[in-house]
């Protein structure tokens, strides 16, 4: 049976330029030659990648929160999340600490959920999605949030309310739908939960240090 997969792969790029820097992010052109040969333009933000939390309590609860969300002009309900800032960076300690910044819960047992591209056709961006379990509050003070942050509210939503909201188009974050839809498979298949890889597992789309 022939194993569906993706793979790697580099197509010739014949010049590239970088015509806006942010702050965390830029946009790159590349002149890139089809199979056909014809060179063609392809503009894309690169994106230093990013780890998602699905933290789930011993209710079979979520741990989400809400968050103005500028470009789309909404506030969306979301799965705690944070930007891979340094390069080479654990993702599972980057999760651990985007899990504490944002709600002040620690996380006993870890696993990786799915890993996925959120806009591979005009975006670098990988994002990891952690099942993080055997929840309970973080030690010390909160960590000082500011900027959208500072209006996010929290709350621990039924896994099987969050589907609901999914399937009835309500919720509409990435990493909140790919990850209670994960879960939800990752249930029904042999192995269920325990099936799921490692959180240490190889990540090729962003290569980490142990």
């Amino acid at each position: 049976m022939t194993t569906i997969r993706d793979t790697a792969e580099q197509w010739e790029v014949r010049a590239t330029a970088t015509p806006f820097v942010g702050n965390k992010t830029s946009v790159r052109t590349d002149e890139v030659v089809m199979p056909d040969g014809e060179v063609v333009h392809r503009d894309y933000q690169v994106h230093p990648g990013s780890v998602a939390v699905l933290a789930l309590d011993d209710q079979d609860r979520v741990l989400i929160l809400k968050q103005y969300r500028h470009p789309v002009h909404m506030k969306l309900w979301e799965i705690p999340a944070g930007l891979l800032d340094i390069p080479g960076e654990n993702p599972l300690h980057a999760a651990q600490r985007e899990l504490y910044e944002e709600a002040h819960v620690k996380a006993e047992d870890w696993r990786v959920l799915t890993d996925v591209y959120t806009t591979p056709g005009g975006c670098s961006e990988a994002v990891r999605i952690f099942l993080a379990r055997d929840l309970a509050e973080a030690e010390g003070e909160r960590f000082e949030v500011e900027h959208e942050e500072a209006d996010m509210e929290l709350a621990r939503v039924p896994l099987g309310d969050l589907v609901s909201g999914v399937l009835a188009g309500d919720l509409h974050n990435n990493c909140l739908v790919v990850g209670v839809l994960s879960l939800v498979a990752a249930r029904s298949v042999e192995g269920g939960i325990d099936g799921l890889r490692p959180a240490e597992a190889p990540w090729p789309a962003r290569p980490f240090e142990a």
